[in-house]
């Protein structure tokens, strides 16, 4: 069990710094993006939206995918798309059941499953912010219409 947490706590904090690096890559092209914004804005904002939760989502996916070289790594996996499979189940804490590892790295798929509902609990507040700055921006434009 030991032996497991001390594999995985470095795959996690990796994780936690991809998750940081694409929350930054989000906030600066969510800045750009958002000051172009004139007209039209709904479907600026529906672009804006979707390019973070594009960034947002590629960033969990490639923690699945770190995940899953390290089950191959360690053997449990024969083929990286089993890996990836049982890395996605865990990360999105589905926890099917249907495929597991072995006893002695077991405690991984636990710890995976932290980190998956921690990185997508920091892409809801990322989205949640923006959405919250687009209102803002949105009244405030609206403000400015109506003088």
């Amino acid at each position: 069990m030991l032996r497991a947490l001390l594999i995985g706590l470095p795959v996690l904090v990796l994780c936690m710094a991809l998750q940081a690096v694409f929350v930054g890559l989000s906030l600066r092209w969510y800045g750009g993006l958002r000051s172009l914004v004139r007209r039209n804005r709904h479907w600026h904002y529906v672009g804006i939206l979707s390019a973070v939760l594009m960034l947002a989502l590629v960033g969990n996916l490639l923690q699945m995918g770190l995940w899953a070289l390290l089950f191959l790594a360690l053997g449990e996996f024969s083929d990286y798309s089993s890996a990836l499979y049982h890395s996605a189940v865990n990360f999105t804490t589905l926890g099917y059941g249907d495929v597991v590892m072995s006893p002695r790295f077991r405690l991984l798929g636990a710890l995976e499953a932290a980190n998956g509902i921690l990185m997508f609990g920091v892409s809801t507040a990322l989205m949640t912010a923006a959405v919250i700055d687009l209102l803002r921006h949105e009244a405030k434009a609206r403000g400015k219409d109506a003088e």
